[in-house]
């Protein structure tokens, strides 16, 4: 079992950055790949950015592409979303998932993941 819990989420301007964190405990021994999801008030959870466990491959969904980057450090187990030019439609719940993964391979659907943190409320206002 590996436990997921996220940080860093809160209220920023249009424009601003904001550094999600997940910090990952329990059997993390094992390799996982990682990703953060996020879900707006009556909107379904869609994907943002996953990392492999390697940190070799990294992919980004077309609307934050060139405003977030996704990186770990595998020696702290914590996983990193810094977000840039954050715009009011960002405006969302933030979760990161893992699921075991050896390989150098990224998912980006929701159901390819095993583990889920609760999630950190980001606010952009405008």
């Amino acid at each position: 079992q590996v436990q997921l819990v996220e940080s860093g989420g809160g209220l920023v301007q249009a424009g601003g950055s904001l550094r999600l964190s997940c910090a990952a405990s329990g059997r993390t021994s094992s390799s996982y790949a990682m990703g953060w999801f996020r879900q707006a008030p009556g909107k379904d959870r869609e994907f943002v950015a996953a990392i492999s466990w390697s940190k070799s491959t990294t992919y980004y969904a077309d609307f934050v592409k060139g405003r977030f980057t996704i990186a770990r450090d595998n020696a702290k187990n914590t996983v990193y979303l810094l977000m840039s030019s954050l715009k009011p439609e960002d405006t969302a719940v933030y979760s990161c998932a893992a699921r075991y993964s050896t390989s150098g391979y990224v998912y980006s659907a929701s159901n390819d993941y095993t583990y889920w943190g609760q999630g950190t409320q980001v606010t952009v206002s405008s």
